[in-house]
């Protein structure tokens, strides 16, 4: 546990991303297979879940210490994170010993699924025992299954390819999926290259960039296609001889929750589609929100097709990755959409379709035409250069595809609240909490519809903290409420009816664009000016 926890810190501590390699090398060198691989599962993205920790740990610090909960509350508001704290507040243990990283996994953490609140009081208490206070900092992010330390799965990619002296794109196609942290598959992560190893899993995804500056920098317009840019989920269709399945960019099989597109892919063996997703209805795909809804039916024993009605999903394909079991992928795109385009010719079943090009004989035709994609359900365009390969991850624009989006929707909200943030922004209070004005009856009151966290620089983030912090009128754990005096510019890409807020309405990726001193609070905009969004956002 003590060589992770110096990892940790270690990581934590630079921004360096030539640093960070460096350290994973020598840590993946180094520590026990057992132990590098319950690393590997922390740094892309799988964290133990289900222990019910976060809210235990405050209450046993309290009676393990004698401290007051105000002193606890004040030390929280001054260190910004809730596992530092308790770290700090606790005494020393009286004898530390060094578990290695996967013992003290077992036992003290995955140990806390499923058991009662005694049991999950003793396995942390008898853990407190054991671990010094900075062991303890890094056991705490783990049993509240929130462990970030800025590390990008490519990273760690990377020093696992220099450790196994393979190549990167063998081992971020071997992470794709949920990596399971066992030795035996961390050392199958090192091993050298077999012809059939990737049957089951999808290809890295190629990751577009947004368009910087004008369209015309791009250059000739005959060197690109365009294409809808599709508002779903981008997934890889895969089908082997005994075998379907469907992969979401998220690394989850998602062939159960859709299986009209499972039944639809009667496909040769040894194709691999990518796309989009959607939910389509009579007059074209529908909103994401409705996706969301689909993702979030519990998986039925049996496919039920007849359940699904008339609005039912489809897979929109925009490249082949893999036909006649050979990869594609350093094949121009051009190449690999004329395959594609034979391979569907023959289909005539509309839930395993094709994404068309859009015709277009300059910058300026191209956009009007996306300025017009709101209309027909759409994000924007995508612009792929004819002579692209399928990269893995995301490339600089002009060697690749590019998104250009359309404008997202803005308006002025007031700041009500908000509470610190994570990694080195806990001191900071930057998740803020946002209203508009309901006016329908006197006096108008201010009700909720988003959280933001991203849009000001670090100047502006501290200067708001001060403000915050000064101009507090009530606290709830973390939670500061504020008098309603800022107004912020928010962007977000659409809208959807809500339970989840006073207002009644949700939007989607918000974010701050400015900080509007200039702008009292009372002339921010109102619940009728967001409601007569839903309409133009396609909900």
């Amino acid at each position: 546990m003590r060589r992770f926890t110096d990892l940790y810190l270690a990581l934590d501590g630079t921004n360096s991303t030539a640093e960070k390699t460096a350290m994973l090398v020598d840590y993946f060198h180094s520590a026990p297979d057992a132990d590098a691989a319950w690393v590997v599962a922390f740094l892309t993205g799988n964290r133990p879940k289900g222990t019910g920790a976060t809210g235990l740990l405050r209450d046993l610090c309290l009676r393990h210490t004698g401290h007051p909960a105000w002193l606890f509350d004040e030390c929280r508001s001054a260190v910004g994170d809730l596992s530092e704290t308790v770290a700090l507040l606790l005494p020393p243990p009286d004898t530390a010993t060094d578990e290695p990283l996967h013992v003290v996994m077992r036992a003290r953490v995955l140990a806390l699924i499923g058991v009662d609140a005694e049991a999950k009081e003793r396995i942390i208490t008898e853990a407190w025992t054991v671990l010094d206070a900075e062991s303890r900092l890094v056991y705490h992010k783990l049993v509240r299954g929130g462990f970030r330390v800025g590390v990008q799965r490519k990273t760690v990619a990377k020093a696992l390819a220099k450790v196994a002296g393979v190549d990167l794109d063998l081992v971020v196609h071997r992470l794709t999926g949920r990596f399971r942290p066992t030795a035996a598959d961390f050392r199958r992560l090192l091993d050298p290259p077999s012809p059939d190893e990737h049957l089951d899993r999808p290809y890295p995804f190629f990751l577009a960039n947004g368009l910087e500056g004008e369209v015309e920098s791009l250059g000739p317009p005959t060197d690109w296609v365009a294409e809808e840019k599709w508002d779903g989920i981008r997934a890889q269709l895969i089908v082997r001889n005994d075998s379907i399945r469907l992969w979401s960019r998220g690394e989850e099989s998602i062939g159960p929750m859709f299986p009209e597109l499972v039944a639809a892919a009667q496909l040769p063996p040894g194709t691999v589609l990518d796309g989009e997703v959607l939910i389509w209805g009579e007059h074209g795909p529908r909103s994401f929100f409705e996706l969301q809804r689909r993702l979030n039916r519990r998986v039925a024993p049996a496919p039920q097709l007849s359940l699904f009605g008339e609005e039912s999903a489809r897979f929109i394909a925009y490249d082949l990755l893999e036909s006649d079991g050979i990869d594609r992928r350093p094949e121009p795109f051009e190449s690999r959409r004329s395959r594609l385009e034979r391979l569907l010719a023959q289909r005539t079943a509309d839930v395993i379709g094709i994404s068309p090009l859009v015709p277009f004989a300059d910058w300026s035709e191209l956009a009007a035409i996306r300025n017009g994609c709101a209309g027909r359900g759409t994000e924007g365009l995508m612009l792929k250069r004819r002579e692209s390969i399928y990269g893995v991850g995301r490339t600089r624009g002009e060697d690749g595809w590019i998104k250009w989006k359309v404008d997202p929707f803005t308006l002025d909200a007031v700041l009500i609240g908000a509470q610190p943030g994570s990694g080195r922004r806990a001191n900071l209070h930057t998740d803020c909490t946002f209203a508009v004005w309901d006016r329908r009856e006197e006096p108008a009151c201010l009700v909720t519809f988003a959280k933001a966290y991203s849009g000001l620089d670090q100047a502006e983030i501290e200067s708001l903290d001060r403000w915050i912090r000064t101009n507090t009128v009530a606290r709830r754990g973390p939670f500061r409420e504020v008098r309603p005096e800022q107004v912020f510019e928010l962007a977000f890409e659409g809208i959807q009816r809500s339970t989840r807020h006073r207002s009644g309405l949700a939007v989607r990726f918000p974010r701050i664009l400015r900080w509007r001193k200039d702008k009292p609070a009372d002339e921010a905009d109102d619940l009728e000016t967001l409601a007569g969004l839903l309409p133009a956002s396609g909900t």
